[in-house]
């Protein structure tokens, strides 16, 4: 058994906890830089595959204090880092430093991991591994919190958000974790229609359809790290992937449905469907917000409006959440309505009372997910 680590964006903690319990993972634990479990190699190839918003699952093998470069590298050395590839494969660096006084230089720290690993592998074998930023067969993560070290390898490859179905985009799009953990917080089960008024690449809706559809988002993408590790067992995996097939459905009892004025980024929203196979459980249409009604009785809606990021981007975008508020109002009665919002002064145009307000990181942006009960 050995204790691996689930990551995800800050604000979605407790729906990552909630999901691994879900998935039958053991001795699962929250910690503040994401949540822990217990298992097998079996059960990280199941959580890389199945977990909707872990962003990256990692191995923890190294805790230590250091407060001068060759402490770092002697306790690099107390781990045996060539078990995990062979000589002639290719490592990377990860180092993320907050607060330390003694490594201000990310680079730095990365290079004195990397020459320790190295230094590991010219010792026993004569040959050093190369180094490969882009596709390494070895990823070692390195997080500094003042002079306390944490050394992890990665197994995940290619952040977890990136499903292989995002063919095109908008130039503001929500990452697809973060779409799957809010659908989560709004009580989304794969139940009911869902209507994303302002749809963008569209996210929102094609991560609801992979729940309604239960498939595993894993299964879009085409690697993952620990299949390039010493000891990948490739019937095992074989048999984590033939059971989450085996557990998808082929149709729903209901459509999901994605409006915007936009007529590329509707485009955009259908291409990334097509590339996730679910086009034909999601209707896209242009609609404006001010004419649009509810094509359905009940569901769900969940919406991320724009920001309004850029500098004069919030006074023009004000009408566009009252539009959203009277459009809640007038066609959506009955109906449990989500807002993510990015910027409070938007979200307070809209002059409605949210029922509950989540905490949730869009990337670097601190969000608010607002629920609307409309009566």
């Amino acid at each position: 058994m050995a204790r691996f680590l689930a990551m995800t964006s800050r604000g979605l903690i407790d729906v990552l906890d909630e999901e691994l319990r879900e998935l039958g993972l053991q001795k699962v634990l929250k910690h503040p830089s994401g949540v822990y479990f217990e298992g097998s190699w079996a059960d990280c190839y199941r959580a890389n595959l199945r977990s909707r918003i872990a962003t990256r699952i990692i191995l923890p093998v190294l805790d230590f204090p250091a407060y001068k470069p060759e402490e770092l590298y002697a306790n690099v050395l107390k781990h045996d880092f060539t078990k995990y590839i062979p000589a002639t494969g290719k490592i990377s660096v990860d180092a993320h430093v907050r607060d330390s006084g003694a490594f201000r230089d990310q680079r730095f720290v990365a290079m004195k991991v990397k020459d320790a690993v190295v230094d590991q592998f010219r010792e026993k074998f004569d040959v050093r591994p190369d180094v490969d930023t882009e596709k390494p067969d070895l990823k070692i993560v390195v997080r500094a919190v003042k002079n306390q070290f944490s050394i992890a390898i990665d197994t995940s490859g290619d952040s977890l958000f990136k499903r292989g179905y995002r063919v095109a985009m908008t130039d503001a799009h929500l990452k697809e974790h973060v779409a799957a953990g809010i659908l989560r917080m709004a009580g989304y089960k794969g139940d009911r229609p869902v209507v994303d008024p302002m749809c963008g690449s569209g996210t929102i809706l094609i991560e609801a359809a992979l729940i309604a559809l239960n498939i595993a988002p894993g299964l879009l993408r085409k690697s993952f790290g620990f299949q390039r590790l010493n000891g990948f067992k490739r019937d095992e995996w074989e048999k984590v992937v033939s059971e989450a097939v085996a557990e998808e459905k082929s149709e729903l009892p209901f459509k999901l449905y994605g409006f915007d004025v936009d007529k590329q980024s509707l485009k955009v929203a259908q291409q990334n469907a097509r590339a996730a196979d679910v086009e034909e459980f999601v209707e896209f249409e242009r609609r404006p917000m001010e004419t649009l009604t509810a094509p359905v009785e009940s569901g769900l809606l969940v919406v991320d409006p724009p920001y309004g990021e850029r500098l004069g981007e919030k006074d023009l975008l004000l009408d566009a959440y009252r539009d959203l508020a009277h459009t809640f109002k007038t066609s959506f009665k009955g109906w449990d309505c989500y807002v993510l919002s990015g910027a409070p002064e938007l979200s307070a145009a809209m002059k409605l009372k949210a029922e509950r307000k989540f905490p949730v990181y869009n990337g670097p942006i601190e969000c608010r997910l607002l629920r609307y009960k409309m009566f």
